[in-house]
């Protein structure tokens, strides 16, 4: 997962599978740490810097109190890329103070270009084509429930965006099956993810025998009408397998692609998984110090 001379997490497809088992694994643990609230000092005399250069606040604050917890260091740097200052410049000024950088910006070619020049490990916080420490939440969560990660079967009910295409990311390199249900004209077709664990279909029946359920927002500017039955509703839910998880992607908007029932379903699990971004990123962070 090298890019430049740093260990990087840009796309998730970087990430080996034995170290995403790894981190999976040592998630858990760090989820029973926070509920007994004895943390390892596991981040002690490491500085992080929080650079939120788009919109959001969830994995950020995530990011923020883990590393706290953890021992480390983490300051918000104001900074906007692509602007008066050259991403080369301020690689070199961030490298000077900190041992890994953390990243919300619109573009993943900054976080690339950012992760070539720059000497320190850059994490991608979310960007308009990927978000994948999202994705890497959510399967620590899964993993928790006892859930094997080999044979997993994804469904989202997600149009290409950066939620859907993060776990297309994922099913390059972990044995997890990936089903994108949705209208054709927001189908995935980058040959870049395409692989043999992806499949596209428009018919909701594929949702039966998925392990777990996933949702984005609708497309900006989409015709509700080509998008109703693509609403995740709880009579859908109903029908899916007893031991289904739902996963709808906050921000949520209730009434689009799910429901007000849907959201306080049995199967709906949001809540509980989010929990999962706080101990997964500080897995990650651990697992990122620690490499040569």
């Amino acid at each position: 997962m090298s890019l430049g001379s740093a260990k990087s997490f840009l796309e998730f497809q970087q990430l080996p599978a034995q170290a995403a088992g790894t981190i999976l694994e040592r998630a858990g643990l760090l989820a029973k740490a926070w509920a007994d609230r004895q943390m390892p000092q596991s981040l002690p005399g490491k500085r992080f810097a929080l650079i939120a250069d788009d919109g959001g606040w969830r994995n950020t604050t995530a990011f923020a109190l883990g590393i706290q917890a953890m021992g480390g260091t983490c300051v918000q740097v104001p900074i906007s890329f692509n602007k008066s200052e050259t991403t080369a410049d301020l690689a070199g000024y961030l490298d000077n103070w900190f041992d890994v950088v953390i990243v919300r910006t619109k573009e993943l070619s900054t976080l690339r270009e950012l992760a070539t020049v720059a000497r320190t490990p850059i994490v991608n916080a979310r960007t308009r084509s990927n978000h994948p420490c999202e994705t890497l939440g959510d399967l620590a969560y899964i993993h928790s429930q006892g859930r094997s990660i080999d044979g997993l079967k994804i469904v989202g009910v997600a149009p290409d965006a950066n939620i859907l295409r993060s776990w297309v990311e994922a099913s390059i390199s972990l044995p997890i099956k990936v089903t994108q249900v949705y209208p054709e004209a927001w189908h995935v077709k980058d040959p870049v993810l395409l692989n043999a664990n992806f499949a596209t279909s428009t018919d909701m029946r594929d949702l039966a025998d998925a392990d777990v359920i996933l949702t984005d927002c609708w497309p900006t500017g989409a015709e509700p009408s080509r998008l109703a039955n693509f609403q995740i509703t709880a009579s859908i839910l109903d029908k899916v397998r007893p031991d289904a998880i739902f996963l709808p992607c906050p921000p949520v908007a209730r009434g689009k692609e799910v429901s007000d029932d849907a959201m306080t379903h049995a199967r709906c699990q949001s809540r509980a998984a989010k929990a999962f971004l706080l101990h997964a990123q500080n897995a990650l962070l651990e697992w990122i110090v620690t490499q040569d």
